[in-house]
């Protein structure tokens, strides 16, 4: 009946030219900034995904109380670190975050674990963003995602009720390239 928590930080940073995990973010790592939101959250089990530039990622940030998942096939898409943390998942809902979006916070978390249906995003004042929450009812589609944006087709797809759960303020910077990380740099993050 528990609540796991999955940061995605598998990515390869392509667009980004390097390891976006790996970037100054207020003394630290952008995503140790995302996994301090994540602990802050009191998951049952935090579950990491990490594939591209994994050794350097272990050596350089905090994983404390993380299980780390290797996915071998990082490369593909993010559906691909979602379903290879599925067998993983010990808690009945799972909540995911995204390892290059520190400024989701644990109040944005809360709000979701409130909703009542089977899938659930955040409805901030522009537009829809991570965090999600999924509960087990949707665990076997999420351990079929292949490809980028795969959450979001399941969520788009009608095959579970849907929450969307109002949020304050803007979609949090999601960090996939220069002028990304630049704009979370100048404090436009929440």
């Amino acid at each position: 009946m528990g609540v796991t928590g999955l940061v995605l930080a598998a990515g390869g940073s392509l667009r980004l030219g390097e390891a976006k995990q790996l970037l100054p973010y207020r003394g630290r790592t952008l995503l140790d900034a995302t996994l301090d939101v994540a602990r802050s959250c009191g998951f049952d089990q935090l579950l990491v995904t990490l594939g591209g530039s994994a050794s350097d990622v272990r050596e350089r940030v905090d994983l404390t109380g993380c299980t780390v998942i290797e996915n071998p096939a990082y490369s593909s898409g993010c559906g691909s670190s979602v379903s290879s943390a599925i067998p993983s998942v010990a808690g009945d809902t799972l909540v995911l975050l995204l390892g290059d979006q520190p400024g989701v916070t644990r109040a944005d978390v809360l709000f979701l674990l409130a909703a009542p249906t089977p899938l659930a995003v955040c409805r901030y004042d522009d537009g829809l963003g991570h965090p999600f929450l999924f509960r087990r009812a949707t665990f076997a589609g999420l351990s079929d995602l292949h490809g980028d944006k795969a959450v979001w087709k399941m969520l788009h797809s009608g095959a579970h009720p849907v929450t969307e759960v109002p949020v304050d303020g803007p979609v949090p910077i999601d960090v996939d390239t220069r002028d990304d990380y630049e704009r979370l740099l100048a404090g436009e993050a929440r």
